[in-house]
């Protein structure tokens, strides 16, 4: 089974404040499918309230994040499926829910992982 990271940047998302409330129904749905079928990993939204910190291996703490990573935000789902082709069957689900296209990225194999 490969883990596949299923994500939209937060700007994709472009809903009216009245149906946020109907956005987040439709996307703990699909949570709970995901759940129930038993591939759930893990699932979230960044808090772009928190700014990101890098920590290096001594443990200092420098506040900002690489160039690179600057605009990580928006929603991240990881789910563990058996093929290209069901994640790709559900991120056509939480585009439905989230109205928006998702990104659809594999890990790496790691058995220790």
């Amino acid at each position: 089974m490969t883990k596949y990271l299923i994500s939209f940047p937060s700007g994709a998302m472009q809903v009216a404040a009245a149906e946020m409330q109907a956005v987040a129904d439709a996307a703990h749905e699909v949570v709970r499918e995901a759940k129930a079928a038993g591939v759930w990993v893990f699932g979230g939204g960044i808090d772009e309230t928190v700014p990101p910190v890098r920590v290096d291996a001594g443990g200092t703490v420098t506040e900002g994040t690489y160039p690179e990573t600057e605009r990580i935000e928006g929603g991240y789902t990881v789910l563990e499926l058996t093929s290209r082709d069901e994640a790709l069957a559900w991120a056509a689900k939480i585009a439905a829910a989230c109205r928006c296209a998702q990104e659809v990225r594999a890990f790496q194999y790691d058995p220790e992982s």
